[in-house]
């Protein structure tokens, strides 16, 4: 029953998804501790991490339980569907941000002091669909927190050289949440919500995504040139440029069947991608 119980909670966070953001986290981790953290570094950014998107997926299921209900695509989830009550989630919610507080607490007072933040963007971006377009970018600046929040969880401060890699973080979230956001078009329309695609239609929007995602791959590039990071590096930044060749080329204006290998499959390669290949530079 617990382990039945603890996987529909898995389910309805989307658990699979934290590849995403957790491997962005030591990318900034590796590059502010010049090498290997600590092992309590990393278990405290990887408890930070996990409670942190647990409480903002969770936010997002209550505060969207709705409109979820009222489409066909999301309208099977969790909480639409009963098999997971508010209350349950809110608890799950509480004990999430609970987690997050704590290890922002164990990792620095800094750390601590910036939580609030982090949470205020959780809660924030659920509700931007429902009055503005860029509610892509506001969720792009959500999980820029990775990124940011490691780098002061080894360094105990916020310096402007791991700025260009949080850009990267942000343009890369909005450009595939863009092509997320393409399965939702018509509903968007009829529900009365904004995105992107809704505001410049499906081809304009694939442009934009594209456009996000080269922004993406020189922000990384600018990465490597401040932090002098060497050849391995450069091969990890010329296999990611691979990486989000292909995945445009999954996406088409008249054929959108392969938005969901886009979307898991190709970032969840390239996010492990850019970290991999870090942390082979910075270790050799």
């Amino acid at each position: 029953m617990l382990v039945e119980r603890t996987l529909i909670y898995l389910r309805m966070i989307k658990f699979s998804h934290s590849v995403f953001a957790l491997p962005f986290a030591f990318t900034a981790a590796v590059l502010a501790a010049s090498g290997v953290p600590t092992l309590r570094e990393i278990l405290w950014i990887t408890l930070a991490m996990v409670g942190g998107r647990s409480a903002a997926m969770g936010l997002n299921r209550i505060i969207d339980r709705k409109i979820d209900a009222m489409n066909p695509r999301t309208a099977s989830r969790e909480i639409p569907t009963g098999v997971v009550k508010v209350s349950e989630a809110v608890v799950f919610v509480l004990l999430s941000l609970a987690l997050f507080v704590y290890s922002a607490y164990k990792l620095n007072p800094l750390c601590l002091k910036l939580s609030p933040v982090a949470i205020f963007f959780f809660i924030f971006y659920p509700y931007t669909k429902r009055f503005t377009w860029l509610s892509h970018i506001v969720l792009g600046i959500a999980i820029s927190g990775a990124p940011i929040g490691a780098w002061i969880a080894i360094k105990g401060e916020f310096n402007f050289e791991i700025l260009p890699l949080a850009l990267a973080v942000i343009f890369w979230l909005a450009g595939f949440d863009i092509l997320y956001a393409l399965q939702d078009y018509e509903f968007d329309r009829k529900a009365g919500l904004q995105s992107i695609p809704r505001r410049f239609g499906i081809r304009r929007s694939l442009w934009l995504s594209r456009a996000f995602h080269l922004f993406t791959w020189l922000l990384l590039v600018l990465t490597g040139r401040i932090f002098g990071l060497g050849v391995f590096y450069y091969i990890g930044i010329i296999i990611t440029a691979g990486l989000l060749l292909y995945e445009h080329s999954l996406v088409k204006e008249d054929d959108l069947s392969k938005l969901d290998i886009a979307f898991f499959n190709m970032n969840g390669y390239i996010s492990i991608t850019v970290f991999f290949f870090t942390f082979l530079d910075i270790l050799l």
